[in-house]
């Protein structure tokens, strides 16, 4: 199964996208493909004032008040014309033609999205207007993870997923982080002091996983067609079977709230 690129990722691309893009002016937007291209032509003629993230989106102000919203989905991934031999293939859906460049967005499994939107305006994107703290920002705090924490029943790890306690941890992060601060995914109950732990484990794994750029499988590639370092890095995802490195005991494999989870029994008895 094809990994979302998460938190870590879509910071990596924002990097490499921003002085790619920060005081070019589009051109025009060829639409290859519909997929979940939304006004997109409503990009041209305008300079791009920044490229930003939020949760797992990538916001470029745009002026005329207009902003460019995109989510890599499962297999997106954005790449200049002609660097690093990139040339365009069948899984191109879009292309930005900059006055001094064209950036591709290719998808082979069409679940990315780009949308032109009004500045702030985020009504048509659910998942983005109800998005909680950022998690390596003054707002998510200890404190108030913990009380959304207890204002649910949902199991810990599948209300992470739902982007409401915080936003941009996905499945890969969401088991490092469960599993370092030794919480179980299934946990229904989080006590203050392991809420905290949990808090500090989700800011630790997101921030070294941004230092290595991401975690790569098979799909995610930045701007310049790289991969991410983090994979030898993981713990717990994608080693069911293997021995906990922290106990030694074999690494287990379940479904919680539909999700694949890989945790140590031992380890995350709660």
């Amino acid at each position: 199964m094809a990994r979302v690129p998460e938190l870590p990722e879509v910071e990596s691309v924002r990097r490499q996208l921003r002085p790619r893009l920060v005081g070019r002016r589009i051109l025009a937007v060829d639409a290859v493909s519909r997929g979940r291209l939304h006004d997109v032509a409503r990009a041209a003629g305008h300079r791009v004032l920044d490229v930003r993230r939020r949760g797992k989106y990538l916001i470029a102000p745009l002026d005329g008040g207009l902003e460019l919203v995109g989510h890599l989905g499962m297999t997106g991934s954005f790449r200049m014309r002609g660097e690093d031999g990139w040339v365009p293939d069948a899984y191109v859906r879009a292309s930005l033609r900059l006055d001094d460049g064209v950036l591709d967005f290719r998808d082979v499994r069409r679940f990315g999205m780009l949308r032109v939107t009004p500045a702030g305006d985020y009504s048509a994107m659910s998942t983005l207007a109800r998005l909680g703290p950022e998690p390596l920002s003054a707002e998510f705090d200890p404190v108030g993870f913990h009380r959304r924490l207890a204002s649910t029943r949902m199991p810990v790890k599948p209300f992470l997923l739902s982007q409401r306690p915080v936003a941009g941890v996905g499945n890969i992060y969401a088991d490092e982080a469960l599993w370092r601060s030794r919480v179980s995914p299934r946990a229904r109950h989080v006590g203050r002091l392991r809420a905290r732990a949990l808090w500090a484990a989700v800011r630790e794994v997101l921030a070294e996983a941004i230092e290595r750029e991401g975690t790569t499988f098979r799909d995610y590639r930045l701007v310049d067609g790289q991969g991410g370092r983090n994979g030898g890095h993981l713990r717990v995802y994608g080693r069911a079977g293997l021995p906990c490195v922290r106990c030694g005991r074999p690494l287990a494999k379940t479904v919680v709230g539909g999700r694949g989870t890989t945790y140590c029994r031992v380890c995350q008895r709660r």
